[in-house]
């Protein structure tokens, strides 16, 4: 059995994503899921006859001591051959809790964050990276999805022995028509999907967002994720201190089924000040959409030459780039548009993301040191080459 510990499976965000199409596509050999916090009724439908879902309801620091207990009689109970870990309070209890059992499990991590900007993060994530940086010792290996994120941790004091770096994998959707009915491509829907946190910096968007609604008349802003909707009031002043208009900017909160969403949307911008690997980016451009990120984590990889890249927290230069693509004739969009397709067809395909992963937690005696297994790619180019 493979036991998976994750810090809350509640959420939709990047690593409860890949998370969940890692266990979709696990045959053979049984998959437990342990959330220390909760889990989403969406991710329950994962239970099934080779994945079982267990929620601990760590909720306070209190229940989240009680939750090592918890884990470690798990860890006796199923005897686990392996132990991967995702997010950094998981790593804690999951390292402590198979100390208790007696068990031993070859614990491995599964670091889904890069340390671009430590003040853009949680007092509590933070407290937490310091106490797993004394704790890496004690991992048998570690995951990265993103080589940015390997060399900070290494750089911040992980021991990144045994350490790979495996990108987030993808399904790729029925390829979205463009133009099919003659009309030109519209190139005026810029989405962005992130829930609402410091680390996503929508303030930045905003500001970027109030900037290119003065200079381009038909564009409109479409904010998709957990905490971005109308009844956020932190939300509604961010964008009314912008000088965004309301008519011009959709609020849609957490979305369910994201499909529609990137569907429906022209541009994708990521705005973060750090990341790891922006699932958000791929799945923009597995349908065909170009991307404007900041430089953070491994977006600038991700995006390839369908995307244009800005420094963090600059909305000057994340507008300009907006711009650019807005800007864009029909044959340059288009020539975007594929660029984006091909690039995750040819980089980030599901199928080989997990082997990769199937190949890494069955080694358990692999010789120590650094093994990257990224995907190379090709550098940001100029719109339209």
């Amino acid at each position: 059995m493979i036991m998976h510990v994750i810090t809350n499976f509640t959420a939709s965000a990047g690593a409860e994503t890949m998370l969940c199409r890692l266990a979709r596509g696990q045959t053979g050999c049984p998959v437990m899921i342990v959330s220390l916090m909760g889990m989403s009724q969406r991710n329950r439908l994962l239970a099934g006859q080779n994945v079982t879902l267990v929620a601990l309801g760590a909720n306070s620091p209190i229940s989240l001591l009680r939750s090592v207990w918890q884990l470690s009689s798990l860890i006796r109970q199923k005897r686990p051959s392996v132990l991967c870990c995702w997010m950094y309070h998981a790593m804690i209890v999951a390292t402590i809790a198979a100390w208790l059992s007696g068990k031993r499990p070859p614990i491995y991590w599964n670091i889904r964050q890069s340390l671009d900007d430590m003040s853009s993060l949680s007092a509590s994530s933070r407290l937490a990276i310091r106490i797993c940086r004394h704790l890496s010792q004690h991992a048998a290996g570690f995951i990265y999805n993103s080589a940015r994120a390997l060399r900070m941790h290494g750089e911040c004091g992980f021991r990144n022995h045994n350490a790979v770096v495996i990108p987030n994998g993808f399904d790729l959707p029925d390829p979205v028509p463009q133009g099919a009915d003659g009309s030109r491509y519209r190139k005026k829907r810029v989405g962005i999907a992130a829930r609402y946190h410091p680390q996503k910096d929508h303030e930045t968007f905003f500001r970027a967002a109030a900037a290119v609604a003065r200079t381009h008349q038909d564009a409109v802003f479409i904010a998709a994720g957990r905490g971005m909707d109308s009844e956020n009031a932190s939300v509604r002043a961010l964008a009314a201190r912008s000088g965004l208009s309301g008519a011009r900017l959709n609020l849609m909160g957490e979305v369910s089924d994201m499909s529609d969403f990137y569907r429906n949307i022209d541009l994708l911008v990521l705005s973060s000040r750090t990341e790891g690997f922006p699932n958000v980016i791929a799945e923009a451009m597995s349908y065909g959409k170009p991307v404007v990120t900041t430089d953070v984590g491994d977006a600038a990889q991700v995006a390839g030459s369908a995307g244009l890249v800005v420094p963090p927290r600059d909305a000057e230069a994340l507008a300009a780039a907006i711009r650019t693509i807005l800007d864009a004739d029909d044959g340059q969009y288009q020539r975007l548009s594929q660029q984006a397709r091909r690039h995750v067809e040819e980089h980030y395909a599901l199928v080989a993301v997990r082997g990769r992963y199937a190949e890494f937690l069955g080694t358990t005696n692999r010789e120590h040191g650094t093994v990257v297994a990224s995907a190379t790619a090709p550098s940001v180019g100029e719109v339209g080459q």
